[in-house]
């Protein structure tokens, strides 16, 4: 065994393409949330780069082969996916579609060299380089990787990953990023183990022109193939934005006629305690100064619905949340809430609407059918602790919850509207650099979501 040719190519070969997918790799996933002890998981790309030195053992015994090519660098591909998947907290449908799409970047550049690189052998730009050709073709290569690295990111890989934490990778997209992959390894290990039997000397050098002409147009069909593929994963992705502000726009809709019908009950209910005082007001007046205080008991019954106001230090929220009130009143569900209003300053009007209605008629939708009425209750705690803002909903209710995705499963056959619910909370939530988690303790169903005050994006737990 040549352990020479093996370092060779360990540190030629194999490194230099963990180098660059990694790159990609970290652009692709820079809005996805990062799992606990992240930067401990991160440094684990040591052992990713010694696990890889067997790689380069493979290389060396079966790298002149299709096949064996072929077979390494998918080796390659699943053991970088493995460690995203260990430092983000994202399904792996997602680390498996960012990792694709890092792998069609990193080759589609990688690409672009060898067609920048092919010409000027061509032309004879390197005969007298001489000794110091390999560093004069290592700085070119690394300066052009970089270069072309951002010009491709700010392309097409920025607008992918700031969109990528809120879509939702279906097989649609995921079968794209194989096929993707799949692309990228063939076309690479064939022309890789072909043309080096046919250059002289070098990479990309050729006595015959026909070679040349093949070698470039095999370069250029593979820069072609992953552009497409960047594009289709950019276009698709853009869909499913498109689809879910659709979603939502139907979403609101929906929620507005809810709230309508809420707020319609809520002034019904007024109107009738209204009347309810002027009767027995006028009863009372009408006593000949003898009242019972079983009349004022009434009296002070029908007045105590203007305690339900409540008072957070933030307006929008004391409208919201009193109006709740007011409705669980009429429907004999005890609302319980203790809110610091002041510390939600940060958040966008509709937002705050958006998400507290959300979280509010999710619990409203869960109690109010339940049969006991000591169980109808929501309690709402918003607090702040050193840096953080702690904002907790718990509520009764019946049936079994399922979870899927770290969200509630509804049961509802309308689980388009009834599940953007949820998935809306926790986008709020997310864009403001704060995290949702929702468990089960009993039959109390918890929600939590924690932001940053100093501006930092919370950390999945």
């Amino acid at each position: 065994m040549d352990f020479a040719a093996i370092f060779s190519d360990y540190a030629r070969v194999i490194l230099e393409f963990l180098l660059e997918i990694y790159v990609f790799c970290v652009l692709v996933t820079l809005k996805l949330n990062r799992a606990k002890y992240f930067a401990l998981r991160a440094a684990g790309i040591v052992v990713v780069a010694g696990v890889a030195f067997a790689a380069a053992i493979l290389y060396n015994m079966f790298g002149q082969t299709v096949i064996g090519r072929v077979l390494i660098y998918i080796a390659l591909f699943a053991l970088v996916t493995l460690h995203v998947k260990l430092c983000f907290a994202e399904s792996v449908k997602t680390c498996l579609f960012c990792c694709s799409l890092a792998y069609a970047a990193q080759n589609f550049t990688y690409k672009l060299f060898l067609i920048f690189w092919g010409f000027g052998e061509h032309l004879r730009l390197y005969d007298n380089w001489g000794t110091m050709f390999e560093l004069y073709y290592r700085l070119i290569y690394y300066i052009f990787f970089a270069a072309a690295a951002a010009v491709t990111y700010y392309l097409f890989v920025r607008r992918l990953s700031a969109r990528i934490e809120n879509s939702r990778i279906n097989y649609r997209m995921l079968i794209i990023s194989v096929v993707v992959l799949a692309i990228t390894v063939l076309l690479c290990s064939v022309e890789d183990v072909y043309f080096s039997k046919l250059s002289v000397g070098r990479e990309g050098r050729f006595e015959e022109f026909e070679y040349y002409i093949l070698w470039q147009t095999g370069n250029i069909f593979s820069v072609v193939c992953c552009a497409i593929a960047i594009i289709l994963i950019s276009r698709t992705v853009e869909q499913d934005n498109l689809e879910r502000e659709v979603e939502y726009l139907q979403y609101a809709i929906k929620q507005g006629k809810q709230q309508y019908e809420i707020s319609r009950d809520t002034i019904e209910m007024i109107n009738i305690k209204c009347h309810d005082i002027k009767y027995k007001l006028g009863e009372l007046f009408s006593s000949k100064g003898e009242i019972s205080s079983k009349a004022v008991d009434d009296l002070y019954k029908s007045i105590s619905i203007y305690d339900s106001k409540v008072q957070t230090g933030n307006e929008l929220l004391d409208v919201l949340l009193t109006e709740k009130s007011l409705y669980c009143e009429q429907n004999e569900i005890k609302f319980s809430c203790m809110v610091e209003g002041e510390k939600l300053a940060f958040m966008d009007s509709g937002d705050l609407y958006c998400l507290f209605g959300n979280i509010i008629d999710n619990a409203l939708e869960a109690v109010r059918e339940l049969p006991e009425r000591e169980k109808r209750i929501i309690n709402l705690v918003i607090k702040s602790k050193n840096d953080l803002l702690i904002l907790q909903e718990e509520n009764y209710f019946s049936g079994e919850l399922r979870f899927s995705d770290g969200l509630p499963v509804t049961t509802k056959e309308d689980k388009n509207y009834h599940g953007f619910g949820s998935r809306s909370i926790r986008m709020i939530a997310r864009k403001y650099g704060g995290e949702l988690t929702t468990f089960v303790t009993g039959n109390v169903f918890h929600l939590n979501i924690l932001f940053s005050l100093d501006g930092q994006k919370v950390q999945n737990k």
